[in-house]
């Protein structure tokens, strides 16, 4: 047998040539795994001396030869393959040990030229893998270090590696390949300035870990992060304390995350099932958590709390009086820390680059029976050249502050989503209804029970979309609600505009909608 190992990670690469010497393997290598075996004294041949023609421009060819390749694609169970080899004096190649050169260890590197970025670009390495692989019959062909036991284990064995850790291996290798190549992709769109949506879309993840389940227990979950995460997600905190996350955990505190990066001041927001719940913004984070705790104090139990500002002692002591599944924080004071610490059930993160927007060209991806739909993110929120007062009253100050507050907030609840607030505090929220009117209703009568039957009064109302009838402007007037924000754009917005000039609630128009599906 005869193994050709050539490897830019070289973990374990001495071990394993050392096993495979000492059971009679003639081991194969090029440019620096070569040195590093000849410098532990393990018999290797050049790749060179193989193929009689000498490494060239700057190592770039090496394996590119047919000796190679022949020795890899060889069909063993092939009369007319073998026969060929024989005329050519070619050896076949029984084992492949290859990992790529580190592309994507280099393109994360601050300030890397593209030169060198595309300098690092493996060419001999993938084509050696891909001809190993295809041959998996006859070849066993290992990108993993991980592996490198188990082939091991089976050659001690049984002198061979069998054909269901070949297919294996195989599998592992376009798995390998593909994600190597779409990486390269990724990176030469970005490089082009490219933000169109591709004609062929192929992404590449890595697994973070494996989940108990999914959303339900009968459904199998993993958590993948992009490569060269970007600071400030959720796949860059560290958690403190707790369980490991769960799916519904990661999609939910990842939906809070997105809406708390909307506010630059003290802010706090409490989700559930997706949904913020309760959300306040304050002169420092304790008011911030007393606002956002207040507005439902019923949902806020088992759901997730995020934090723009560290976490003090008082926060730490009124979080403690309920169950939360997920606190978020960039960071946390000693005895805030050891308070929350002292719930084990709390799974406790800190986020130091909480306040980092996430990219405004990332995709956001829904997966359809058959199919993918792809969008860039919601990464607007209004233009502010295009705010436009279409009342009779200019709403005042403390309203317009209000109306922004809401409006940011009803970007993030699934539509039809309606937000109430006031003093910049959520007092009522609207989510998923099918019917806008429900949506206004629904939050309408949840301040009334969960915070007081006065707590609409004074209080701004936001709509992720237009009214299509001016119901939503009787229900808020019923309700006490002085100020309406909203897309605009229905038909029928004279209808709207005529009942809140008609009430005295003064109106205005964004021009953008936020649909949250």
């Amino acid at each position: 047998m005869r193994a050709l190992i050539s490897v830019s990670d070289k973990s374990g690469i001495v071990e394993l040539a050392k096993e495979l010497v000492s059971l009679g393997i003639e081991i194969i290598s090029t440019g620096g795994t070569y040195k590093k075996l000849r410098e532990a004294k393990i018999p290797a041949i050049e790749v060179s001396e193989l193929t009689g023609f000498p490494e060239c421009l700057d190592g770039r060819v090496k394996t590119l030869h047919p000796v190679v390749h022949a020795g890899l694609l060889a069909m063993r169970s092939n009369p007319s393959h073998m026969r060929q080899l024989a005329d050519l004096n070619i050896e076949t190649i029984d084992l492949v040990i290859v990992n790529l050169y580190p592309f994507k260890e280099t393109i994360l590197k601050d300030g890397v030229s593209r030169a060198e970025a595309v300098e690092n670009i493996d060419i001999g390495g993938p084509t050696m893998l891909r001809s190993a692989a295809k041959n998996y019959q006859d070849v066993a062909v290992v990108v993993d270090p991980e592996d490198y036991d188990r082939v091991i284990s089976e050659l001690k064995e049984q002198r061979e590696v069998s054909i269901d850790t070949k297919l294996y291996l195989m599998h592992k290798v376009f798995m390998h390949t593909s994600a190597y190549d779409a990486l390269i992709a990724d990176y030469i769109k970005k490089e082009r300035n490219d933000t169109s949506l591709p004609k062929t879309l192929t992404l590449t993840y890595e697994k973070v870990q494996d989940m108990r389940y999914g959303e339900n227990p009968h459904q199998n979950a993993a958590f993948y992060e992009e490569i060269g995460k970007r600071k400030g997600s959720l796949a860059d905190a560290v958690q403190l304390n707790g369980k490991e996350l769960s799916f519904n955990n990661i999609n939910d505190t990842n939906g809070a995350l997105e809406l708390l990066k909307e506010f630059s001041e003290p802010t706090v927001v409490a989700c559930k099932h997706g949904n913020p719940c309760g959300v306040g913004s304050g002169d420092n984070i304790y008011d911030a958590w007393k606002k956002a705790s207040s507005a439902d104090m019923v949902s806020i139990f088992g759901g997730i709390v995020v934090l723009n500002r560290q976490v003090t002692l008082p926060v730490a002591e009124e979080m403690s009086k309920i169950f939360l599944e997920v606190v978020v924080a960039p960071s946390y004071d000693e005895e805030a820390l050891k308070l929350l610490q002292a719930k084990k059930n709390v799974r406790v993160l800190e986020l130091a680059d909480i306040e980092i927007p996430q990219d405004k060209d990332a995709y956001d991806l829904k997966k359809v029976n058959g199919g993918l739909i792809v969008q860039t993110i919601d990464s607007k929120l209004l233009e502010e050249d295009k705010l436009k007062v279409v009342t009779e009253r200019t709403p005042s100050k403390k309203e317009m502050d209000d109306l922004l507050f809401a409006w940011r907030v009803v970007k993030f609840v699934k539509s039809n989503g309606i937000a109430l607030a006031k003093d910049m505090q959520t007092v009522g929220i609207g989510p998923g209804q099918v019917n806008r009117v429900w949506a206004t209703r629904q939050a309408i009568e949840h301040a009334a029970e969960l915070i007081d039957p006065d707590a609409t009064k004074g209080a701004v109302l936001a709509s992720d979309a237009f009214f299509p009838f001016d119901d939503c402007v009787e229900a808020a007037h019923q309700a006490g609600i002085t100020a309406i924000i909203q897309p605009g754009g229905s038909i029928r917005d004279e209808d709207s505009i005529k009942k809140c000039n008609e009430y005295g609630i003064a109106m205005v128009f964004t021009g953008m909608r936020h649909f949250k599906h």
